[in-house]
């Protein structure tokens, strides 16, 4: 029989459960559900939503935590050919409200202990047709719309002949911050999502072996694409709702051994913390990966220890292409300070402010080319064209990051920071993520945020906030010091500020804004 390539997102739970569908597909809380399981069910749905007149590219929102359910949706509304929008769990109503009549949602897949909020995020959206929960729900007053359960609808396939899908159709939006403090959905086709998944396969040497822990978000690209990914390949993905309690996730690695441990530079230094008072090692797995914020170098030597037989991915991406550039694990010693290359299948450049090519060694503005980059953000064609520039070919769009990076002779990338994190401090421009690096040298420093705060002086004056490992007695002197061996003189941050914890956002990144209203900056 000829082998079909996969063109579509859905096309890749069908192929897995058709090859093995007993194998386990998911674990959740303790339950592990097959590939059978997983395809009955997102069939199930997904003939419910045609049945219910959902047509191709309607929007369907999933507000819930990591669950079950939420993988379920994902691929139902895929095999629909409506358009996902996986929300954060963490969501307010307003902002919810905000998404909701921002896409046109038509359907609200939430769960009941979320109901409260979503119920007041509903009240104005005139859209909805629907909101599907799991759990016990309550009946708002003169609700517009249809309430239904979960189990319910998603227990018997309807005889529905599901829509024609091509590649280029919508698959998701993927609602990420906004500079105007409204979110953008950005708009990813199944060619776009496809073509990302293979190529982030491929450069992490990724195999139907693999057991994927999953303890960041699904509305978070980088969690979704953990499914994505374990279920074009025939995997099995490990889902917790969070890393907020360590030890059950310490259990859970334990007791499924995975092979493969997807996080952020704060789990990764919460982990170290942990291990300082009880040294901890996991050695089934093979492979850990980071971005959403830099992997500083001095927590390598930890990371090693802490998985002895891993190798460590260092990447950069955003929202608006998924991914951009990975370092391979053999150079981490080599070039500790960089996110290496380009993904499988793309090209990267760059570009001074002018749009002038940069030579190497020298500071420029990181261009992406690729299938992966997005069409543009749903309904905001303004902001769309300030991210989407002529291409190379006539009539191509390529995404400009708005990312400062240098690279090297041998083409290796470096972060040097947003363009609006950029400091600019007596005449010269300062990147954080150097500062920050050159921090980390300091003994006991668990993490850093280093940001700019206007001064009639000099412009803008450095400020570094820094929290410690416990029993740490770090000073400010003494982190001053280490800068001074380390970085230009006009790069010493004039001021060091210790906070007990940082900020996050949903995703996990250390929130650079909160920390300056906080401290009154």
């Amino acid at each position: 029989m000829v082998q079909i390539p996969q063109r579509l997102l859905g096309e890749a739970l069908l192929n897995s459960a058709e090859k093995n569908p007993s194998k386990t597909a998911i674990i959740v809380r303790g339950e592990e559900y097959s590939y059978s399981d997983l395809k009955n069910k997102a069939l199930a749905l997904a003939s419910h939503f045609h049945f219910s007149g959902i047509e191709k590219g309607d929007r369907i929102i999933i507000y819930m935590n990591n669950s079950w359910e939420t993988a379920v949706s994902i691929y139902a509304i895929s095999l629909a050919g409506a358009v996902f929008v996986v929300v954060n769990p963490q969501t307010k109503a307003d902002k919810l409200n905000y998404i909701i009549n921002n896409c046109q949602a038509k359907v609200i897949i939430s769960e009941s202990n979320l109901q409260y909020e979503l119920i007041k995020a509903l009240e104005n959206a005139e859209s909805v047709q629907e909101a599907i929960f799991t759990g016990k729900m309550i009946q708002p007053v003169e609700a517009s719309y249809k309430i239904s359960e979960f189990n319910r609808v998603s227990d018997n396939i309807k005889n529905e002949t599901l829509p024609v899908v091509i590649p280029n159709d919508l698959a998701a939006l993927i609602y990420t911050s906004g500079s105007t403090g409204f979110p953008k959905g950005v708009m990813q086709t199944h060619q776009s999502m496809v073509f990302a998944s293979w190529s982030l396969i491929q450069y992490l040497r990724l195999t139907e072996d693999e057991r994927i822990l999953l303890v960041l978000p699904l509305a978070f690209d980088y969690g979704l694409y953990q499914l994505l990914m374990s279920v074009t390949l025939g995997a099995t993905l490990i889902i917790e709702k969070s890393f907020t309690f360590p030890a059950t996730v310490y259990q859970r690695i334990e007791q499924y051994k995975p092979t493969v441990f997807p996080g952020v530079p704060t789990i990764y230094a919460m982990m170290l913390s942990a291990s300082n008072e009880e040294e901890k090692t996991f050695p089934s797995i093979r492979k850990i990966t980071n971005t959403a914020a830099a992997l500083s170098a001095e927590i390598i030597p930890g990371l090693k220890k802490m998985f002895p037989n891993t190798l460590i991915f260092k990447m950069y991406g955003l929202t608006e292409c998924k991914r951009v550039c990975y370092l391979e694990p053999e150079l981490i010693d080599k070039k500790p300070s960089s996110v290496g290359k380009a993904i499988p299948g793309t090209e990267v450049f760059l570009l001074s402010p002018e749009g002038e090519k940069v030579a190497n060694g020298q500071p420029g503005i990181l261009h992406v080319r690729g299938p992966h980059v997005m069409p543009g953000y749903w309904n905001a064609e303004d902001l769309s064209n300030e991210m989407l520039k002529p291409g190379l070919v006539p009539g191509e769009k390529v995404l400009c990051t708005n990312d400062w990076f240098k690279m090297d002779d041998e083409g290796f990338l470096y972060f040097l920071g947003r363009n609006d994190d950029i400091i600019k401090t007596r005449g010269e421009k300062v990147s954080p993520i150097e500062v920050e690096n050159a921090i980390y040298k300091t003994k006991g420093v668990k993490e850093v945020a280093v940001v700019g705060v206007k001064d009639e002086i000099q412009g803008e004056s450095i400020v570094a906030f820094v929290t410690k490992f416990n029993h740490s007695d770090t000073d400010e002197n003494e982190i001053k010091k280490v800068c001074a061996n380390n970085l230009e003189v006009f790069m010493i941050p004039q001021k060091i500020v210790f906070v007990d914890e940082m900020p996050k956002s949903p995703n996990g990144k250390i929130d650079k804004k909160e920390l300056k209203k906080n401290y009154q900056l």
